[in-house]
């Protein structure tokens, strides 16, 4: 047999791909099993975006090979989707690469900046996603830490009394996944001053801005950041469109360039009509949010029932799509989560699959209807 290459000794498949061949076979011999673990958006995208989507299958244009730096019209509206939403002024010609889906970004990201050897700074607790890409590059993860006690932001003193002189690239995410904590102006102005004093690339990971989150923030508002920031978003979860896999990378133009040698060779660009809803989405008015704002808070207010029923903890002033909660100090997250698995059927993320500060905690997602909510409360009632 020939052997896998030596670069997959250190990443292990991913955990939700793993769990849920697990919870699957439990659902095939009949269990009823809720899912809470995943943020995968259950509701429809705006009606008017699947129209846009379903006309432009006629187009003359609509089934050949696309640019690989999307349709002009589509990065026009995400110059402006920036504009209206962040305040942030962006060239729809030289500063925006749409890409299929932000975790794509993550890949091409590292794989334009990052030699073997390179180090790059990364969340604990985080996306798994930043870690696996890094190791799969030959590069070296270095974990800093977001603990509670520092309302979840990085000890820059900390880190800048270490040796940084290997680091290249380093991960934030705000609105964070999977805490839920947001960055204050003061955070974002330091971590561009942390850059430029270390000569990094920060990459913000943005994709909750929009999600019980009253001050969607971009990092590339603030003065100085194009210089040493780039920044991810997506419409998966503002626009419920997880499956079409939009998203897109803003920036410099010398950092976008970089990125798109990368995208170029790896894919024949995103399907004509995708990119068509994708412009209609970002086009939607400020009734879309505010109704999406209502459907999630009224999960929320169940999910912080169901928190309290296992005796956890949780922030009520958190963004996003996920409930982060603190479990009894005696328990364990991974053991606990397997218990009320096999017990009440619920499927909850545990908060260690996200870094070893993960330890301790759950994550509920809100990714799950009403009916559903109230019946796992039920269950564990």
């Amino acid at each position: 047999m020939i052997q896998p290459s030596n670069k997959l000794d250190n990443v292990e498949e991913y955990y939700f791909s793993k769990k849920l061949k697990e919870v699957n076979l439990m659902k095939a011999h009949g269990k009823p099993i809720i899912n809470l673990g995943i943020g995968s958006p259950d509701l429809k995208p705006p009606h008017s975006v699947i129209g846009a989507m379903m006309d432009s299958l006629e187009d003359d244009y609509a089934h050949k090979y696309q640019s690989y730096q999307g349709l002009p019209e589509l990065r026009e509206a995400m110059a402006d989707f920036y504009k209206e939403q962040f305040g942030v002024s962006l060239s729809y010609q030289t500063e925006i690469l749409p890409l299929m889906g932000s975790k794509e970004g993550i890949m091409h990201i590292s794989m334009a900046f990052l030699n073997e050897g390179d180090e790059v700074l990364i969340p604990n607790p985080g996306y798994p996603t930043y870690a696996s890409v890094t190791k799969l590059l030959g590069a070296k993860p270095r974990y800093y830490d977001l603990l509670e006690k520092n309302h979840y932001e990085p000890d820059l003193f900390a880190l800048e009394k270490t040796d940084l002189s290997k680091v290249k690239l380093m991960w934030v995410n705000y609105p964070h996944m999977p805490t839920g904590a947001t960055a204050s102006n003061k955070l974002f102005e330091d971590i561009i001053k942390f850059a430029k004093r270390n000569n990094i690339l920060v990459v913000n990971d943005n994709p909750y801005s929009f999600i019980l989150n009253d001050f969607p923030r971009s990092i590339l508002k603030y003065v100085g950041a194009k210089d040493v920031c780039l920044e991810l978003n997506s419409l998966s979860k503002t626009f419920n469109m997880a499956g079409w896999r939009v998203g897109m990378v803003l920036g410099k133009s010398e950092y976008i360039d970089a990125i798109l040698k990368v995208k170029s060779n790896m894919d024949s660009g995103m399907f004509y009509g995708i990119q068509k809803g994708a412009v209609e989405a970002l086009n939607c008015s400020k009734m879309w949010y505010l109704s999406m704002k209502s459907v999630y808070e009224q999960r929320r207010k169940i999910v912080w029932q169901l928190a309290e029923a296992l005796n956890c903890t949780y922030d009520t002033q958190a963004a996003g799509l996920f409930v982060w909660a603190k479990l009894p100090e005696y328990l364990k997250a991974e053991e606990y989560i397997d218990l009320i698995l096999k017990e009440k059927s619920i499927f909850i993320a545990p908060g260690t699959i996200f870094g070893s500060n993960g330890e301790g905690y759950i994550r509920f997602s809100l990714c799950a209807s009403t009916e559903d909510l109230e019946e796992a409360l039920a269950r564990i009632k």
